[in-house]
């Protein structure tokens, strides 16, 4: 793979990740075309944030029998990721083990290389008090949290797959895949601070690892464009372990100065929840 020209100290980054429990749901309801878009997201969504340019990408795909048809709709779904991410597809490793898995269990595990300028890299020293939380919204619940979504949607409250949500099955929600922000990074990367991946932990636990010392984020939480699903879950879970948990609706936060603000907010569908203040390093949602 030739690196890419134009860079003064390139650096190669590299991420790896899987898809976690959602790829129960994807088995039981026999819908494999999107869990690979969800594998290729929470690498390059990962790579993004210390300002790396995704450059390729491989997978590798474990089963306990090949089901042919499965295994095509995955890897579309991997190369459909890697098209928005604009990122190659080099390769991937298929693995048949009876006996490790049960016939219709698969497991997936992607592996993400990217290259950022040297100088770039850290985005930490650069945030202050003054800049401006942006918020681009997810897609969905995307690919954390799906232990508990189980656990609430089929064994406390019942439901199934196919049950009505929101004018569609609940199983199209639920499999929503992970949205990709590698082209909104590009677009606005000179008017970009720093930016943090919305995962497992919610904006309490990932936004601060974008924070140095002395400076905490005060995110308002009615400023939040909490999606349909987290409304609903959130009937049923507590709203602390609901923040603590999910996206509610964010997948990505971008840091910018104050001046940047509308040439963000208009190059993209961001939109402002916060502020970075002084104080001990952390997390108001207030």
């Amino acid at each position: 793979y030739a690196l890419p020209t134009g860079y003064k100290e390139p650096v190669l980054l590299s991420a790896t990740d899987g898809v976690g429990t959602k790829l129960k749901l994807a088995i039981e309801s026999n819908k494999f075309d999107t869990v690979g878009i969800d594998l290729v997201a929470m690498c390059v969504n990962d790579l993004i944030c210390n300002f790396g340019t995704p450059m390729f990408f491989l997978d590798y795909y474990a089963t306990g029998k090949l089901v042919p048809e499965n295994a095509k709709d995955v890897v579309a779904g991997i190369a459909e990721g890697c098209r928005r991410s604009d990122s190659s597809l080099v390769g991937g490793e298929t693995a048949e083990m009876p006996g490790m898995y049960s016939n219709d269990d698969f497991d997936l595990a992607g592996f993400a290389v990217g290259i950022a300028e040297k100088s770039e890299m850290d985005r930490v020293a650069k945030v202050q008090a003054g800049q401006v939380v942006l918020a681009l919204p997810s897609s969905g619940v995307h690919s954390n949290g799906y232990s508990l979504v189980r656990k609430l949607f089929f064994d406390k409250l019942g439901m199934s797959l196919e049950d009505e949500f929101q004018g569609k099955p609940l199983v199209e929600t639920l499999l929503e895949p992970t949205r990709i922000y590698v082209k909104e990074f590009k677009a606005n990367k000179e008017n970009i601070v720093a930016l943090a991946h919305i995962t497992g932990g919610g904006i309490v636990e990932n936004l601060p690892r974008m924070l140095p010392e002395g400076v905490r984020a005060k995110i308002n939480k009615e400023s939040i464009h909490v999606l349909p699903i987290f409304e609903f879950m959130g009937q049923h879970v507590d709203e602390e372990e609901m923040y603590r948990t999910f996206n509610m609706g964010v997948g990505m936060v971008f840091i910018v100065e104050e001046k940047d603000v509308e040439a963000v907010c208009q190059n993209s569908d961001a939109y402002v929840i916060g502020s970075i203040v002084q104080g001990e390093k952390g997390v108001d949602l207030v």
